[in-house]
């Protein structure tokens, strides 16, 4: 399918968080107008019946477009809505993925699939108990932060013997973008990149990317660096987040 079959009628809703900013990133790269719907996840607008049509999971990203036929289509999980756009829109010129069919284009799924079934839930489970738990469970913290180290150390290990510095072929492609959210915010899981030198190295050539400088920063400020540079500002942001997720999962519970 042609990239250039129609105008792009995306709309994007998101909020700052590494799920939300492979999406924003993945636009900025493939160069797509979108519309920004920034998603207060903090008042749950998230699960207003509105949105929930869009998502019935009540989570984001999520995105709309007008589909092939004319009708709007309703996106929602992040892996998905990546293979959505490079199907959509990146069937001529590849640039931030290969042809259906193609070796290059089943590796770029094992990454994907690899980062959506493991360093993603991983990593978030051991950032939930490093520093959102209302107690310590050292059991908790160090089962998700070592098996965060081991998926870390497969990544490391694999772009030790990458040519280009990416995790598919000679070009940064979805696998890199669904990755890139997270490994940048290592250490808000207690993760040191420091252990995984190829990883940082990669890190740091995504970052340089004008696409993930531009997308990194939507709908706010990417401050994840900044941040976990200032002792201070990093426990009064965890001790604000874990409050808001501690009354949210009492919420769900009494639902429950």
């Amino acid at each position: 399918m042609s990239s250039t079959r129609k105008t792009p009628d995306i709309n994007l809703y998101t909020t700052q968080t590494p799920n939300g900013i492979k999406i924003s990133i993945t636009l900025e790269e493939l160069g797509l107008p979108y519309t920004i719907h920034k998603i207060d996840i903090q008042k749950n607008t998230q699960k207003e019946p509105w949105f929930l049509e869009i998502n019935p999971n009540g989570r984001i990203p999520a995105l709309t477009d007008t589909f092939t036929d004319g009708k709007p289509i309703r996106l929602f999980e992040s892996g998905s809505i990546m293979q959505y756009l490079v199907e959509q829109y990146d069937q001529e010129e590849h640039k931030i993925s290969y042809p259906a069919g193609s070796r290059e284009s089943y590796e770029v799924n094992n990454w994907l699939f690899f980062l959506n079934a493991g360093v993603g839930p991983m990593q978030g489970q051991a950032s939930h108990f490093h520093r959102y738990a209302p107690e310590k469970i050292p059991y908790g913290v160090n089962r998700y932060q070592n098996e965060t180290r081991r998926l870390y150390g497969v990544l490391d290990k694999h772009l030790a013997t990458s040519t280009s510095g990416y995790l598919v072929g000679d070009k940064c492609t979805i696998a890199d973008i669904a990755h890139w959210g997270w490994v940048t915010a290592a250490g808000w899981a207690g993760v040191d990149i420091e252990e995984f030198p190829n990883l940082k190295v990669w890190d740091e050539r995504m970052l340089a990317r004008p696409g993930v400088e531009k997308g990194r920063h939507v709908p706010s400020p990417h401050r994840m660096k900044e941040m976990l540079a200032d002792k201070e500002a990093t426990e009064k942001h965890a001790a604000e987040s874990a409050k808001w997720i501690q009354r949210e999962q009492a919420k769900d519970a009494e639902k429950k």
